[in-house]
């Protein structure tokens, strides 16, 4: 793999938290596809595109997006080396020859400037060590007038699985977690915030949208429990408990969810997420395109 600066999250993704999501990337899908297709549409890709996918993990954006350029390319990059096996397994079945994954970091890829038509992203872009640095990158990666599109959490409380982990404040240090602002999942919750990091990565014409949908969690609440007791945040906050107090957890939680049930007994959780646009100035040639990819 080529330099990496997001040292932390390269730990993670190639180690419990990569492997968790490789395991059980059906059920993430189940659990973010809503906004597939929103996020595809706002990046406008079709014909012979060249699209970069940042974050791209075991490839569902990858693979569809592939689907939209039949005479074009798309490039997939991850961290996780986990998950980019699931993904080029995946591409080899379902007979997807358009789209290939490179395992890299996103802040400082060496991408050849102006390579791709556009870059999207499904929750891909929240966990940069200097984010400017890392849109500085993947915008130089763009040609002039190419569009960014990606989609990220929005405010914490709007969150249905958010909400669900709150319901054990009283048991786990559940803490400040979620909070917009704080480094993580919830960086870029604030728009105020996305704004100044596009702004000063050089990009223009920055659209923020709100996009709201459910997500499918569990088979039933006590699945859909199990599952979010099992992911980074859930193993974080339950390893910080005592065997008792685990298993309270699990049980406040499971009665939580129980009321989220639907007709067929799947736990449907809604998310509200900020749905991005930006594009590569037309003119960049006194933007910070040329330098930023030697941002170490």
């Amino acid at each position: 793999m080529p330099d990496v600066v997001n040292t932390e999250q390269a730990l993670a993704w190639n180690g419990p938290e990569g492997s968790h999501w490789a395991r059980h990337q059906d059920r993430w899908n189940a659990v973010n596809e809503g906004f597939d297709e929103p996020l595809l549409d706002a990046a406008g890709i079709s014909g012979d595109h060249r699209v970069l996918d940042v974050g791209c993990g075991s490839g569902q954006t990858t693979r569809l997006a592939a689907l939209r350029v039949p005479r074009g390319h798309v490039l997939g990059l991850d961290l996780s080396g986990p998950m980019l096996t699931e993904a080029r397994g995946r591409a080899e079945r379902e007979g997807i020859t358009n789209a290939s994954f490179v395992q890299g970091d996103s802040q400082v890829y060496p991408f050849e400037e102006g390579s791709f038509d556009a870059a999207v992203s499904r929750y891909g872009v929240m966990f940069f060590a200097d984010p400017v640095a890392a849109f500085g990158n993947v915008g130089r990666a763009l040609r002039p007038g190419g569009r960014l599109a990606f989609v990220c959490p929005a405010d914490a409380t709007l969150n249905g699985w958010v909400a669900a982990m709150a319901s054990l404040c009283d048991l786990l240090p559940v803490g400040d977690f979620g909070r917009p602002g704080l480094s993580g999942m919830f960086s870029l919750a604030a728009p105020d915030r996305i704004r100044d990091v596009l702004a000063a990565a050089g990009f223009t014409g920055i659209g923020i949208d709100r996009s709201r949908a459910y997500g499918t969690w569990g088979r039933g609440a006590e699945d859909a429990a199990a599952f979010l007791l099992g992911t980074g945040p859930g193993r974080h906050l339950m390893e910080q408990a005592d065997a008792a107090t685990r298993s309270h957890a699990r049980r406040v939680l499971t009665d939580h969810l129980r009321a989220q049930e639907v007709a067929d007994g799947t736990v449907r959780l809604l998310s509200t997420s900020w749905l991005v646009t930006a594009d590569r100035p037309t003119d960049s040639s006194d933007g910070p395109w040329t330098n930023c990819s030697r941002s170490r």
